[in-house]
């Protein structure tokens, strides 16, 4: 046998271990004003119907541009129709919100600080009073036009990243005790209703914030944080290929499962993750993404309930809004719609069964898996490396048992050549803006492309074979 030839064996009389699809539970967007645009409706609906996503979580829906509270001639004014717009087209395609319950009502803050081109207001609240009976009669409105019946299956989530001074002017103790009154006041208006945080940025507060929610009897019924590769390893001024340099493989699972011990048996909400924290980085747009994404999320299996993508459309704002067709945003789609290498990464895994199976073999940058369900076995296999680790193409060799006996089999790849909008979108040289028929052209250009796959039979072994660039992943359907 080749040497250059990389060996996994699937065992297809293996038992199937449940793989339930945890990442499709959330996706993140921007903040709640987005979500009243037409073009944003329309990429959410797609990406339910093609990833499967079943909440999405943005920040700002508390904030003055939402005018859920604000103060007009010395008298509180509540406006919850903005807020019920958002609510009324995600139940309308099947969605669900994760609601964050972010940021200040100026009227209710106690200073000026603010965060992001919207000006979220990240103070406490300066009198914790008013604010409790502002979100009792936000919740109380929702349970009246909605039911109990659905509101007990959203997700309330007590602000967004406060062990960051970007996000929180407080302290770690302010936030607690701000947590403990707002998830009191949610359980006044149903015990049935779900509340959790610390919603902290780089994993941290888990271990202090659970003991003090039994320590105080403040109810939560989730634990959520973000992570990023990059969270930890930045220095001021370092680009995001020196920061990931700096990192180490699989170092989100390494992260997941920590929290997940800190939890002490609460189910964890990654309510932010990518592959990087740089809004603005070449990377979100190559299909160095697709696999980096596929990797990270088959790796959460059992250690996390939901995975929040950050995010799903580059209809984004928090600096400003890029009018670049591709611009290096954390969407999955770019702001015309069209899919990055990372949207069809997660197409890909929408795709796969609901059962793992057991695949043997090791190697540094090649990882193979092997899921079933509906009939069929699909085999997902990527070639990734950290920037600056090396990497190179591979030729991998999948044996598949005496069972695959007699299938029929078809491979796609994301890579250089092979859905890959953004490299095509270079190759026109770039335009700052797209015509309606480069739209199409480029949407034809992401699409993922399947082709016939040789199943061979050679010295009584059942056997593939796939060549894999840097970078690349490949999903392989066998139907028997």
């Amino acid at each position: 046998m080749d040497n250059a030839v990389i060996v996994f064996t699937l065992d297809k009389n293996g038992d199937a271990q449940p793989f339930p699809h945890f990442w499709e539970h959330t996706v993140g967007s921007d903040h709640a004003t987005m979500a009243l645009r037409a073009d944003w409706q329309q990429q959410m609906a797609r990406c339910h119907k093609e990833l499967g996503f079943k909440h999405v979580r943005f920040h700002g829906l508390l904030s003055d541009d939402m005018g859920t509270m604000m103060r007009e001639n010395d008298q509180d004014v509540y406006s919850f129709f903005n807020t019920d717009q958002i609510w009324d087209f995600l139940l309308s395609i099947g969605m669900r919100p994760f609601v964050e319950l972010s940021f200040m009502p100026t009227t209710l803050a106690s200073g000026g600080d603010i965060v992001f081109h919207y000006k979220g207001n990240i103070t406490p609240p300066r009198d914790v009073n008013e604010w409790n009976f502002f979100i009792e009669k936000l919740v109380r409105h929702w349970m009246e036009r909605y039911g109990v019946d659905e509101v007990k299956e959203w997700f309330f989530e007590v602000w967004n990243e406060p062990n960051l001074d970007a996000f929180w002017k407080g302290t770690q103790q302010q936030y607690f005790s701000f947590y403990e009154n707002t998830a009191n006041t949610i359980k006044k208006v149903s015990p049935l209703l779900k509340v959790g945080g610390p919603a902290t940025a780089d994993n941290e507060w888990i271990a202090e914030f659970v003991d003090y929610c039994e320590k105080h009897n403040a109810p939560v019924d989730f634990i959520s944080t973000h992570h990023y590769p990059t969270d930890s390893f930045g220095k001021p001024g370092d680009d995001t290929i020196t920061q990931l340099s700096e990192s180490e493989r699989s170092v989100l699972r390494k992260e997941a499962a920590e929290v997940k011990a800190k939890a002490k048996g609460k189910p964890v909400y990654y309510t932010e993750w990518c592959t990087s924290s740089n809004p603005f980085d070449e990377l979100h747009d190559q299909p160095y993404a697709a696999a980096y994404i596929i990797k990270t999320v088959i790796e959460a299996q059992g250690l996390v309930e939901g995975y929040s993508y950050w995010t799903f459309s580059d209809i984004f704002e928090e600096n400003y809004f890029s009018s670049i067709p591709f611009h290096g945003g954390f969407g999955l789609l770019n702001i015309y719609g069209i899919p990055k290498p990372a949207y069809r990464a997660f197409q890909l895994l929408h795709g796969i069964g609901d059962k793992q199976l057991t695949v043997s073999g090791q190697h540094e940058t090649v990882d193979v898996w092997a899921f079933t369900g509906d009939g069929e076995t699909r085999i997902i296999a990527v070639n990734s490396a950290l920037p600056r680790h090396d990497i190179k193409t591979e030729t991998v060799r999948i044996e598949l048992g005496t069972a695959m006996n007699g299938g029929t089999a078809s491979v796609c790849y994301i890579d250089d050549n092979n859905a890959n909008a953004p490299k095509v979108w270079q190759d026109m040289g770039k335009p700052d803006s797209l015509l309606p028929a480069q739209v199409a052209q480029l949407e034809q250009a992401s699409a993922l492309v399947y082709k016939e796959a040789e199943i061979q039979n050679k010295d009584g072994k059942i056997f593939m074979e796939i060549t894999l660039q840097p970078q690349a992943s490949a999903c392989i359907v066998i139907a028997l």
